[in-house]
């Protein structure tokens, strides 16, 4: 397959095959005329008469072929739990990958909808290692019963959750990660009510979806926060159908292609004939499935209950019931784990320089452990960095650096450390800051990391901290970098950032060297951890160095330089994971 052959997939029956007709028509109007399109329709059953119908649109640029899927579902019949699945169009998308091992990627597309951009676009967007490109689902960033079903019933975020009306499928990754397999698994797994084949698909693809313009699917549904005349692709989703609704929001784009087609005369007595009691059930209709969504939140037995008491480790489960508590009541300081009961780290425990030669000995010792033991642990694949993008801007200091980054986990120091190591800068040491009991009290080989690889443990003890503050002096001055998370707290698996505490700012401010804003985004990996969660896969951003302000007194320096490392953070997260960053929390949150 080239490029210049661009392949359709419609899904329909016989009694819909019409607003196919009317898609395709405005598809064929607007699309260019440099690439081939091969029009798919997936179906059970057509007369020939409507496919004669649909064949009336073919030009030079546009094939159209019928592909019946009846086959393919009577070799997988036995698998299915429940056979009345598959008598909806809509699930056939499932198996474009499988039936169609030509294609590299490919356009689903629903028949209620009007094409109004250059189809070829769409398709030309590289979606890299994506299972699909989409849009966000607007029902559930705009309704919150809806929005509430999705994170608590399918285990998705409301603002991550994807339209499947419009595709752009990755039929590689489909096949490589056999997702039409997952999708019967989760058949027999759970019983999806709400969205039905578009709750599996969100479960499926969660973290590996390509956000694209909401231009490409725009649901006429609530809000459209752009002119109707920029949305590349209108879906008249749900009861919003121009055919049964004369006053239909934006029904008039709709009618402008449907009186081009031969089966304008149709779709108007299909109007003419609607009736106000259907118009009533569809009314009731939509009152349901909102009562539906909110049922199936509150069932002790949805998917995700289920899944947290049945497969995933209590521990993990219980942290992170304390975490959503702890947001919910802006809490953000405070660890949700229970760290090792610690003992007071005094002056004459320690030697934060490692000046001693039985000291420099130990460090160097740890250090081959630990490198030994990264390693491992990227071999097995516990710590998956797929990325480090910003790595210029770590190259490029030539100072000493507070470096501060988000606190999710107890591995994610060791990605700062790759990234230190990417960064290739020998002259300078790296160092971390780290909780009095992690080193006075954390058994076993990690505790001998906490103690021995350079690391600058905070303590209880005035005496102690008067010595720390001297040696982050020196290492700063010296030109070293000193890693520090100013969350204060570990969340994990948090992805959100935390409000920020001043130390990180008042070291960098005290000795006139910036600091270097990192930020660790994460996406489900395919591989289960044996706490029954996937691994994450980490993204390293490294922000450009925030200098303080020398014509700002020490207090100003400090405020403007944990602002500027928030925006930072912020725009990282609102960038990468395509959604607002929002708190659940009431009260607001501040920096502090």
């Amino acid at each position: 397959m080239t490029d210049k052959k661009i392949p359709i997939f419609y899904a329909c029956d016989d009694n819909f095959v019409k607003y196919t007709i009317v898609s395709l028509k405005s598809m064929i109007e607007n699309a260019s005329t440099e690439y081939q399109y091969q029009i798919h329709v997936l179906h059970t059953f057509i007369t020939d008469e409507m496919k004669e119908r649909l064949f009336e649109l073919e030009n030079e640029n546009f094939k159209i072929r019928f592909d019946d899927v009846s086959k393919k579902l009577e070799e997988i019949s036995e698998k299915l739990p429940i056979r009345d699945y598959y008598s909806k169009t809509t699930y056939y998308r499932f198996f474009i990958a499988e039936l169609f091992p030509e294609y590299e990627k490919a356009i689903y597309i629903d028949s209620d909808t009007i094409v109004q951009g250059d189809i070829s676009e769409l398709y030309l967007t590289d979606i890299g290692d994506c299972y699909a490109g989409a849009c966000h689902e607007q029902a559930m960033v705009q309704v919150d019963e809806y929005g509430t079903y999705a994170e608590k019933v399918v285990g998705v975020s409301r603002h991550n959750f994807f339209n499947a009306g419009m595709m752009l499928i990755n039929c590689d990754q489909f096949r490589k990660k056999s997702v039409l397999d997952q999708f019967i698994r989760y058949l027999h797994i759970y019983n999806f009510a709400v969205t039905q084949d578009e709750d599996y698909l969100n479960l499926i693809c969660k973290d590996h979806v390509y956000w694209l313009d909401q231009r490409w699917n725009t649901e006429i549904f609530g809000e459209i926060p752009y002119p109707i005349e920029e949305a590349k692709i209108l879906h008249y989703i749900m009861t919003s159908k121009p055919w049964h609704y004369g006053d239909c929001r934006h029904g008039n784009i709709f009618w402008k292609y449907a009186m081009k087609t031969s089966v304008s005369k149709e779709i108007q007595e299909v109007l003419d004939a609607y009736t106000d009691e259907e118009r009533e059930r569809d009314r009731i209709s939509g009152e349901n499935l909102l009562a539906l969504a909110i049922k199936e939140t509150n069932r002790e037995d949805n998917y995700l209950n289920r899944l947290n008491r049945t497969v995933r480790a209590r521990d993990r489960v219980e942290v992170l019931q304390k975490i959503e508590e702890y947001e919910r009541k802006g809490i953000f300081d405070l660890d949700v784990e229970q760290d090792p009961p610690g003992k007071v780290l005094m002056p004459e425990d320690i030697d934060y320089l490692k000046e001693s030669p039985a000291e420099k000995l130990k460090t160097e010792m740890a250090f081959q452990a630990a490198r030994k033991f990264v390693k491992d642990l990227v071999r097995d694949k516990k710590l998956i960095i797929k990325e480090i993008k910003g790595i210029e801007n770590f190259q490029n200091l030539s100072s000493g650096a507070v470096i501060t980054c988000n606190h999710f986990n107890a591995f994610d120091s060791f990605a700062i450390q790759m990234a230190y190591d990417a960064a290739k800068q020998p002259k300078r040491k790296f160092y971390r800051v780290i909780r009095e009991g992690n080193y006075t009290s954390f058994p076993g080989f990690y505790g001998m990391l906490m103690r021995s690889c350079n690391t600058l443990p905070l303590s209880s003890n005035f005496e102690t901290m008067k010595k720390f503050m001297v040696a982050v002096d020196k290492l700063l001055s010296d030109g070293h970098f000193i890693l520090v998370y100013p969350e204060q707290s570990m969340w994990w698996n948090y992805r959100k950032p935390k409000p920020l505490k001043a130390g990180a700012y008042q070291f960098a401010a005290k000795n006139n060297v910036p600091v270097l804003p990192c930020f660790i985004t994460m996406k489900d990996s395919d591989i289960m951890g044996p706490d029954g969660f996937f691994v994450q896969e980490y993204t390293i951003h490294i922000g450009k160095p925030i200098y303080p302000d020398k014509a700002l007194g020490r207090r100003e320096r400090i405020v403007k330089m944990m602002s500027e490392n928030s925006e930072v953070w912020k725009n990282i997260y609102e960038t990468e994971y395509q959604m607002p960053l929002y708190y659940t929390t009431e009260k607001s949150v501040e920096n502090g």
